[in-house]
């Protein structure tokens, strides 16, 4: 048995909770910032704010108490938005034990720094380390539908420890050593998720939808490529698998932001619409072409959604100049 504590009571660190705890076995905490939130699911065991519908097994312990939440922890799993991952690790660093794997399911980078999730734990703490990724919405994953995913860690015996430990009937687990091309396929394919939004709310056909997305993996793998990952990664679950998703499953909460930029609406409006939900690829756009730029790789789909983010360009203006750029060999 190991005592696994997952910080993030949002949308897929409940559900991952609640996999968890179907596969039995574990002794389970679940951490929520919220203290109204933490009270909440203590109440009801519902996750009213971001995943209703579901009853949170009475066998997971729910705190707002963090220290409380990892104490003893053999695995602490990280489901925070990855803008505050940093903030998070800093807060439980002193009171972290040697041997306490850490393992983030976060799928973004670092504004300013442009970080992946492993390098960000790594410059504040030396434990163990682990990545989640895949194609997993958290409805799907609560409900008990059939999913895989993958987790990455440079250490083999790890790996396998941490596949043991995840792999339920409803959830298969496939590990890789490649830690850098799964964090890069997690977070890049938001930004391609917001294009292929872009152009189901111009309407503008399937054609367009499945060339946007093939490009978009193509470039996805350049930049992983050019920052250490394995081309091969980027064709399996935490690549094509949860781009493929991500691009054309409604409950994408990154699709749907681009639908409504395509439709005409403001990303303000659309932001304060999400109710405090996070959707990466928004600021994901900028840290990508941050990357993008010190390691000199074309990341065209990319920039145009930067364009229509921060810069107030048309998404159909976008849409043609992507159309319009010079022909290439494939």
């Amino acid at each position: 048995m190991s005592r696994i504590a997952i910080l993030g009571a949002g949308a897929y660190g409940t559900a991952l909770a609640i996999s968890l705890a179907r596969r039995g076995g574990h002794d389970l905490c679940l951490w929520a910032h919220s203290q109204k939130l933490a009270e909440y699911l203590t109440d009801t065991g519902e996750n009213l704010p971001y995943l209703p519908g579901f009853t949170l097994p009475a066998d997971v312990k729910v705190t707002n108490d963090l220290p409380a939440a990892i104490f003893e922890a053999d695995i602490i799993l990280c489901v925070t938005p990855s803008q505050h991952l940093r903030e998070t690790i800093t807060h439980i660093a002193p009171i972290l034990t040697r041997n306490q794997v850490i393992m983030s399911a976060s799928k973004g980078i670092e504004d300013n720094s442009f970080l992946r999730m492993s390098q960000v734990v790594g410059s504040i703490v030396k434990n163990p380390f682990a990545a989640l990724s895949g194609p997993s919405f958290a409805h799907e994953v609560a409900q008990g539908a059939p999913s895989a995913v993958v987790i990455a860690t440079t250490e083999s015996s790890l790996a396998q420890s941490l596949q043991r430990d995840f792999t339920s009937p409803s959830l298969r687990i496939y590990t890789n050593d490649d830690v850098t091309g799964v964090e890069l396929g997690g977070a890049l394919k938001n930004v391609i998720a917001l294009a292929a939004g872009v152009v189901h709310g111009l309407h503008l056909g399937n054609n367009s939808a499945a060339a946007l997305i093939t490009r978009g993996i193509a470039e996805i793998t350049r930049l992983a490529v050019a920052c250490g990952g394995r081309r091969q990664t980027l064709a399996g679950l935490s690549g094509i698998g949860d781009l493929v998703l991500t691009c054309t499953g409604s409950r994408s909460r990154n699709r749907t932001v681009g639908i409504e930029l395509g439709q005409g609406r403001s990303l303000t409006s659309i932001m304060v619409g999400l109710n405090g939900q996070v959707a990466e690829g928004v600021r994901s756009t900028t840290a990508a072409l941050g990357l993008a730029k010190r390691y000199g790789v074309e990341m065209p789909i990319t920039e145009q959604m930067y364009a229509i983010l921060y810069e107030e360009k048309p998404p159909r203006e976008a849409m043609n100049d992507l159309m319009s750029r010079p022909g290439r060999e494939e």
